[in-house]
């Protein structure tokens, strides 16, 4: 069931990304096309998401991994997709969010 969780997890994040690039390319919600990208990206993630906690992932957790990953992989995407610029601070910023999510992972294998 947690290997489940976390496709489902996965799955979240995936169309999370998809709505945000549509977002992106929207064009301040002026082209239809990206509109209905944006609308079932972020309605998928959040079905997705919520199938994870209903297997049994912890909300903290999930969250956490889910809106973390999502940004830093969404960073990521700017600057490879769309040449945007990003500081050293900013690139520190990313840093910190996966270090924070993996020992958000770690603590609670430690914890039981």
């Amino acid at each position: 069931m947690l290997w489940q969780a976390i496709i489902y997890l996965a799955l979240a994040i995936a169309c999370e990304i998809a709505g945000t690039i549509c977002l992106r390319l929207s064009d301040g919600f002026s082209k239809w096309p990206y509109i209905i990208g944006i609308a079932t990206g972020y309605g998928l993630a959040f079905w997705f998401l919520s199938l994870s906690l209903k297997l049994g992932m912890p909300l903290g957790l999930a969250y956490a991994i889910w809106a973390g990953l999502g940004t830093a992989i969404i960073a990521v995407v700017g600057i490879l997709v769309f040449k945007e610029p990003l500081a050293l601070l900013q690139w520190l910023g990313i840093c910190c969010i996966i270090v924070g999510v993996v020992l958000l992972n770690l603590g609670g294998k430690v914890s039981h």
